[in-house]
């Protein structure tokens, strides 16, 4: 049978799914040749479920090592399953270590990294003498006590718009400049959270802030120094990079997404 252009055309969807993942076994999220990537497993579960070649795009790049609660991966089909299908059927097809919490249909002309209106990163520390077992995985383990208050009165300082050069990786490419939303440090027990939210983030912003922020929280650096490293906006300027598996993307936030039509925030 003959389709006709446009008939074809109506056929095409594009579907977001909501991704959790643990990213140890991979070497980040985009796609790249002979190593596995979150990028290059959706893209393999999504090939055996439609059989079609689709390339995923994702609103967030995490880093060889680094988690996620809430990635958001955006993908064309001709599929015609019910959006929920997508769940269940591309969970069988995927790994253990990655599964879709939800899907739902958007516009074709909906661009998933460009549209995101703010992204949450989650880093957690355990501050504890002995290392931990169970949540190895997911944590960095500074074992000489750290000075909180000192760690938050740095932070307070991130929010608002700013050159962030100094905590960007030296190969960090385009500008620098980014507006952040909230940026909290706290403690219960031995354990010590960083959450932070922004517009988008740089080349191992979060992983250098808190490298810097240790430095903080251990004295070796002042409050005063790390404003100091703030204002530099000297690329690379804050060299501890913290290692990957304490940090997790949290949640990627759009406008207007309900399928009602009406315009809303929400992440998905």
């Amino acid at each position: 049978m003959v389709v006709e252009q446009g008939e074809e055309e109506r056929s095409l969807r594009r579907i977001v799914l909501v991704v959790e993942y643990d990213g140890a076994a991979y070497a980040g999220s985009q796609y790249q040749k002979n190593v596995p990537t979150i990028q290059g497993e959706l893209e393999k579960a999504l090939s055996k479920l439609t059989g079609e070649r689709t390339r995923v795009a994702l609103a967030g790049r995490t880093d060889a090592g680094v988690h996620a609660e809430g990635q958001v991966a955006s993908f064309r089909t001709r599929a015609p399953y019910e959006v929920e299908v997508f769940v269940r059927a591309l969970n069988v097809h995927l790994p253990e270590d990655i599964v879709v919490r939800s899907s739902r249909e958007v516009p074709l002309s909906f661009q998933v990294r460009r549209q995101a209106k703010r992204r949450r990163y989650r880093y957690l520390i355990y501050n504890g003498r002995e290392r931990p077992a169970l949540l190895r995985g997911y944590c960095w383990h500074v074992a000489q006590p750290l000075d909180v208050e000192a760690m938050q009165a740095a932070v307070r300082q991130l929010v608002g718009e700013h050159d962030l050069a100094s905590f960007a990786a030296p190969s960090a490419p385009g500008r620098t400049v980014r507006t952040v939303y909230r940026a909290v440090v706290r403690r219960q027990r031995s354990w010590v959270t960083f959450d932070i939210e922004g517009n988008s983030f740089l080349l191992q912003q979060v992983r250098r802030t808190v490298g810097a922020l240790v430095q903080v929280g251990l004295g070796k650096q002042t409050v005063e120094d790390f404003r100091r490293l703030l204002a530099s906006a000297e690329r690379g300027a804050a060299t501890q990079v913290a290692p990957p598996q304490g940090l997790c993307l949290m949640a990627v936030e759009y406008e207007g997404l309900s399928e009602s039509g009406h315009e809303e925030d929400t992440n998905l």
